[in-house]
């Protein structure tokens, strides 16, 4: 089959090149799915598409008409594209749902441990030759109380390891999972007695319309003002200025975050020339107890990889003769 690849980086391509193994014609484009850039796929029977990508009813119209029966995603998310137009229009979309539940969970740590420790401030000194300890104590982990707003995989990773720490496990989720909360000692509470109680706050849902802002003025106020709040899920989680504002106040402790709701041309990107015309996230990056990483949390070797895997899979599938009952449709 042929298939369009947007938004293609250097670590898409060779994952993907290794994973299709010459079974498709792959067309790698650089540009970001949009409706001025589907045109870019005429010819081709899918488009694979990546997070930042837009999917809208205009663009899927546009994709529809130029030859395209599938979208594959290459993420788990698919808040980005309109599923009910996707149906209406009689294309086919698939995700990857599950690629590396531990490279995520792992990152949230990582941002944690960095920041309550002050590593990414020690490594500066040391190589300023400043060796003093000023201004770089943080507190243990262990004994803390850890909130988990999620625990579908990755949820329930970060939990088994916070619990390996000795954390005290808080968890909300609409779908509780007893049988893991019993392994890890949690407890499925209220979000908002989650979050009034936890020392340290992850979030692992994805984004909907019931999720969007779901860390808004509101649920920051109902922190602990010495709370950490840790996003690797999508950025429109938390209200960014809501989250700006308290952190200028000091109303709560540090931000580690992967993710922005306005990450969109900006992150995935070298804009150490040109700068960037963002304001909110401008001010937001030169908090002292904010730590940010540009969507990093999914990229590990083993994640790629699954990524590619499945999405090659499940195209290979659906050229055969169009069943996809063994992958994951939306």
């Amino acid at each position: 089959m042929n298939v369009a690849v947007f938004d293609t980086h250097k670590f898409d391509r060779v994952a993907l090149e290794q994973a299709n193994a010459g079974k498709h014609q792959l067309r790698f484009l650089e540009a970001r799915l949009s409706e001025h850039t589907a045109e870019l796929a005429r010819g081709c029977d899918v488009a694979c598409c990546f997070a930042n990508d837009h999917g809208d009813a205009k663009t899927l119209q546009i994709l529809k008409s130029v030859g395209v029966r599938l979208i594959a995603l290459r993420s788990a998310g698919f808040n980005h594209v309109d599923i009910k137009s996707a149906a209406t229009l009689g294309l086919t979309v698939v995700r990857v749902p599950e690629y590396s539940p531990y490279s995520v969970a792992e990152h949230a740590v990582a941002l944690l441990m960095c920041l309550n420790r002050k590593i990414h401030k020690a490594y500066n000194r040391i190589h300023e030759l400043n060796f003093s300890l000023d201004g770089l104590m943080g507190f243990d982990v262990h004994g803390k109380t850890v909130g988990i707003v999620g625990t579908g995989r990755i949820g329930q990773v970060f939990g088994k390891i916070m619990n390996g720490f000795g954390c005290r496990i808080l968890a909300f989720d609409k779908t509780p999972d007893l049988q893991w909360a019993k392994k890890v000692d949690a407890e499925y509470v209220s979000l908002e007695f989650l979050l009034r109680d936890s020392d340290i706050i992850s979030l692992h849902i994805p984004l909907s319309a019931q999720t969007k802002h779901i860390i808004d003025s509101a649920a920051l106020a109902g922190m602990k003002k010495t709370a950490i709040l840790i996003n690797t899920g999508r950025g429109a989680l938390i209200e960014t200025t809501a989250l700006t504002q308290a952190l200028k106040s000091h109303s709560i402790g540090g931000a580690c975050l992967d993710v922005y709701e306005e990450e969109e041309g900006i992150f995935f990107s070298d804009l150490s020339g040109p700068g960037i015309d963002d304001d909110v996230l401008a001010r937001l990056i030169t908090f002292p107890n904010v730590l940010m990483t540009s969507h990093q949390a999914f990229f590990t070797f083993e994640a790629l990889k699954n990524i590619a895997d499945t999405a090659i899979s499940s195209i290979s599938t659906f050229e055969i003769n169009g069943d996809l009952s063994a992958v994951k449709v939306i």
